[in-house]
């Protein structure tokens, strides 16, 4: 019997040093990434971080200062003509014609691509169902959710290789949040490499793949479990019955690295040198009562927020 071979994944976007700055202003300092055949692959970083920035140069609708771009080995910049028909582009803000009905809008989305609704419906078939019964309502009349809806039907209409979705799901209600990472999946089965960009640290785990990115700089790339994998500090659930001034006075005390609130809780993360007992005293010493600490599991939001204190 012959030996099986093991093949790497096609590479679709292969990202190399890219600079952009505006003035003073760096939005992205020497990023590097490539992004799989087929893969879903997030952008995930606060706003201001340098993701529109990022997804505008590979749409070629921004020219990079320094660095290349190439979607299956086409050059985002030398040849931007055929770049734009192998992409699907959702920017971050809707961008569709308002005063158009849903109908309208992807009519004339296929006619701009020189294809047909009917030609590539088999893309958008699950999609357009749900927002079909609205047809004929005007664009800027439908909810986030429906309006998101149409905007991904627009960008697949003409069946791109490539879906760039700049932060597709920012002020969506939870339910369609799921819907859309539902319907990005099955996308991911026909064969669709999708970038996507978020600001919800949640939205990790939803990704084959990830990139952190604050400041124009990418912290970390890797799978959601290989990120938090690399997380190797000490991490510490916090609860406390007052938190008037608890956020400063844990930062201030010796062995804690860093803390951060989340909900009701604050996760703390401590440095060699730590005693549970000592840390539980040195509270009560500042007048904290009903204090429950407990060891927990990183997440990526945490080594995101531990590695911007480096950066």
């Amino acid at each position: 019997m012959g030996k099986s071979v093991l093949t790497s994944p096609a590479i679709m976007i292969d990202v190399r040093d890219l600079h952009k700055s505006y003035g003073h202003t760096v939005a992205l300092a020497g990023v590097s990434c490539s992004v799989n055949d087929a893969e879903i692959f997030g952008i995930i970083g606060p706003d201001g971080a340098g993701k529109t920035s990022l997804f505008r140069i590979l749409a070629s609708l921004l020219l990079p200062d320094s660095g290349s771009a190439l979607m299956n080995g086409v050059d985002v910049v030398k040849d931007y003509e055929k770049i734009r028909r192998m992409i699907g582009y959702m920017p971050g803000k809707f961008s569709l014609y308002q005063d158009l009905t849903v109908e309208e809008n992807l009519y004339l989305f296929a006619t701009v691509f020189n294809t047909t609704i009917e030609e590539n419906y088999h893309l958008v078939k699950d999609i357009y169902q749900q927002i079909e019964p609205f047809k004929t309502r005007r664009a800027g009349r439908l909810s986030g959710g429906m309006k998101q809806k149409l905007a991904l039907c627009c960008a697949l209409i003409h069946k791109p290789e490539v879906l760039l979705l700049d932060e597709p799901t920012t002020g969506v209600d939870p339910v369609s949040r799921k819907e859309f990472w539902d319907m990005l999946r099955q996308l991911k089965k026909q064969g669709i490499t999708i970038l996507v960009s978020t600001a919800y640290m949640d939205e990790a785990s939803l990704c084959d793949r990830i990139a952190l990115i604050q400041k124009g700089r990418f912290l970390g790339i890797d799978t959601p479990q290989g990120i938090i994998s690399s997380y190797r500090r000490s991490l510490w659930s916090l609860h406390a019955g007052n938190v008037r001034g608890l956020l400063e006075n844990i930062r201030s005390y010796p062995h804690v690295r860093s803390c951060f609130a989340f909900g009701e809780s604050h996760h703390v993360a401590v440095e060699e040198g730590f005693s549970e007992r000592d840390f539980q005293q040195y509270l009560s010493s500042k007048g904290y009562g009903q204090i429950h600490l407990e060891p927990i599991s990183p997440t990526v939001e945490d080594f995101f927020l531990d590695m911007t204190i480096d950066n």
